[in-house]
């Protein structure tokens, strides 16, 4: 596992900037915690600065308890958002109060909220909690996701199937639904997608599927609010492969090289996704709308 340092003009190869495989093998019970990745992930919490982007805004952040959605809530907060977290069980607990610590060490609210996301009941009472807390919903980031690793269309089961949709598709549309009454011109939601959207990889047929759904769904509503003169913007980020506690949970049987087939050689970092949600977020990007911004490790996605 290599890792170097930065060079003697005081920027850092991309490549050598954090670890790169191989990794120890690894493998975790599904959704995963943080405490037993080999390396620990890089959420940014000794490094992100924030600068007043979001001052005042509200934002909710599903799977907001680890990874990608980790970084997400610390970069949030110390740019000046409250944020709302959701997760899915008691086994990310202590990962969701680690979160909820680093965004209230940053002199930001965080509402906790545990429960599942493929439930509209359950969306809907995530955007009731936030607003009878926060009194309003700027930034809506539909982050959490499922996907398991299979061989074979044969390994893959209709309830998996079914599953990976809940989870990626429809809650997504569950929670969009749910705050859109409540989102002001200027609003803003940023949903996850995936290099997969436009490299599907052969061992996640049902998770690509959703990834492709998700971009699609993006780009066409972020039409519908221009064309209804809502003044909300829809856009979403595209990252290649992450190192987050999905990957020794889901892909364990390749955790282990779990990123090297990127031409930076590695897996990202969640802290090198969440500068991409913190633009999208914020007023810089005004005039970006039905866009994904690719964050995938040098992967080509045209």
């Amino acid at each position: 596992m290599k890792h170097e340092s930065k060079s003697t003009n005081g920027s850092e190869d991309p490549k050598t900037k954090y670890p790169q495989p191989p990794f120890p093998k690894q493998k975790q019970e599904y959704p995963g915690v943080e405490a037993k990745m080999k390396p620990k992930a890089d959420h940014g919490q000794d490094t992100y600065v924030g600068s007043g982007k979001l001052e005042g805004k509200k934002a909710i952040i599903t799977g907001g308890d680890s990874g990608i959605g980790k970084a997400v809530a610390i970069a949030f907060a110390r740019e000046g958002a409250d944020v709302l977290i959701s997760y899915l069980s008691d086994v990310e607990d202590e990962d969701a109060a680690d979160t909820a610590k680093l965004v209230k060490e940053a002199g930001r609210k965080c509402l906790v909220v545990k429960g599942d996301i493929t439930s509209e009941a359950h969306c809907k009472k995530i955007v009731q909690q936030a607003m009878h807390e926060f009194g309003q919903i700027d930034i809506l980031v539909n982050n959490a996701a499922f996907q398991m690793a299979r061989k074979s269309l044969q390994e893959i089961s209709a309830e998996e199937w079914e599953h990976t949709f809940a989870v990626n598709m429809h809650a997504m549309f569950y929670l969009c639904k749910a705050a859109e009454p409540h989102m002001k011109p200027g609003s803003s939601i940023i949903n996850t997608t995936s290099v997969n959207a436009y490299h599907p990889s052969d061992d996640l047929l049902p998770y690509a599927a959703t990834k492709a759904g998700i971009q699609n769904f993006t780009a066409n509503l972020s039409q519908i609010f221009l064309n209804a003169e809502k003044g909300i913007r829809v856009n979403a980020v595209a990252p290649g492969p992450v190192w987050t506690p999905l990957i020794p949970a889901t892909k364990w049987q390749d955790a282990d090289i779990f990123g090297e087939n990127t031409p930076v050689g590695r897996p990202g970092q969640p802290a090198e996704i969440a500068p991409a949600f913190v633009f999208l977020a914020s007023d810089e990007s005004s005039y970006i709308s039905g866009a994904t911004l690719p964050a995938t490790g040098g992967r080509i996605t045209i």
